[in-house]
């Protein structure tokens, strides 16, 4: 499935080239992309979440505060969560891409 929208009411040049790209055109793409990034963002995020929930609760457990205990485990699992989701994340950035490339066709013609 491609971007855009041809029945934009508004429409405007963007460019030297005077092309013309409708309004809901230009906040569909940014819809995706964000989109995509917090797609791409949310298993690492979710890992570092829940690591520092645990380190917390085992923290007040334990009555240790020590700061290298939170943050030594959350790199290790920010490091290994790259390693794991790192081509799914990979693969979800080259398909938007590759998308929004395929769809510029459409948008400026």
């Amino acid at each position: 499935m491609g971007f855009g929208n041809k029945d934009a009411d508004y429409e405007f040049s963007i460019g030297l080239g005077g092309f013309q790209m409708g309004q809901s055109d230009i906040i569909y793409i940014g819809q995706q992309a964000i989109y995509t990034a917090l797609i791409v963002a949310a298993p690492i995020l979710g890992l570092g979440l829940l690591v520092g929930i645990v380190v917390s609760v085992f923290q007040a457990a334990t009555q240790i505060n020590e700061q290298a205990l939170v943050f030594i485990p959350k790199i290790l699992a920010v490091a290994i969560a790259f390693v794991i989701f790192g081509p799914w994340m990979l693969k979800k950035i080259i398909d938007f891409t590759d998308r929004l490339f395929v769809s510029i066709n459409s948008m400026v013609g």
